[in-house]
């Protein structure tokens, strides 16, 4: 049912979508490229690898719609988001992610994100979430659906920190580096990167000695 309202959205349009990626993995940009691509419907001007690329390619090329990664390297897909829209207040986004994590899903839909899919969705997943979006809709994958309506019982939702997070503050507070936190949660080094931003966002410090003292101060390790 979802691929036919996908082939309805997508035959109303009268010219190509014009769609920028970003994306810090060339080879993933390269497949994303050709997978889009294979519909003469959508065509990709820009595929670049950080958010001052991002921007540059966005000022260019004033495309529909932007599909990012959450993780850009020293910076994020988020970051991305709020600097675009303050320059480019009516472009739209697409988060493209493997992380499925209701906090952060959440922390980014509140920036203006138009649609979020999972990396290990389907390719027609992606699709409908384009011609969605470029019709003026939000999109959330299936996944996403289920895990947003699951948190609502969730009894970590209102905290400050998840479970994880608290968790890997210990190990920070421990002077554990992203790779020893990695080993010991056997999780990767990406993902601790992701967790150690956000804890840093969330507590609204900038250092590793006013994270510990904030740490502290509210109980949180």
């Amino acid at each position: 049912m979802k691929w036919l309202v996908n082939i309805a959205a997508r035959d109303k349009l009268t010219q190509t979508v014009k769609i920028v990626l970003v994306d810090d993995h060339s080879i993933l940009l390269d497949g994303l490229k050709k997978l889009i691509e294979e519909d003469d419907m959508l065509s990709v001007v820009d595929a670049v690898g950080n958010v001052p690329d991002a921007i540059r390619a966005i000022d260019k090329h004033k495309p529909d719609l932007v599909i990012t990664d959450y993780n850009l390297g020293p910076d994020d897909g988020l970051s991305l988001v709020q600097k675009s829209k303050r320059l480019f207040p009516d472009m739209k986004f697409i988060v493209l992610s493997m992380h499925d994590e209701a906090h952060l899903v959440k922390e980014i839909l509140k920036e203006g994100v138009n649609g979020y899919v999972l990396k290990k969705d389907t390719k027609e997943e992606l699709l409908e979430a384009i011609y969605a979006v470029r019709g003026g809709k939000m999109y959330m994958s299936t996944e996403i659906n289920a895990m947003l309506v699951k948190s609502l019982y969730e009894p970590e939702e209102g905290k400050l920190l998840t479970a994880r997070e608290r968790e890997i503050l210990k190990l920070i507070a421990q002077e554990y580096s992203n790779k020893m936190i990695a080993e010991e949660l056997f999780i990767s080094e990406r993902t601790v990167e992701t967790h150690r931003k956000n804890i840093f966002r969330k507590t609204k410090t900038g250092s590793l000695v006013g994270l510990i003292k904030f740490a502290y101060a509210n109980n949180l390790i």
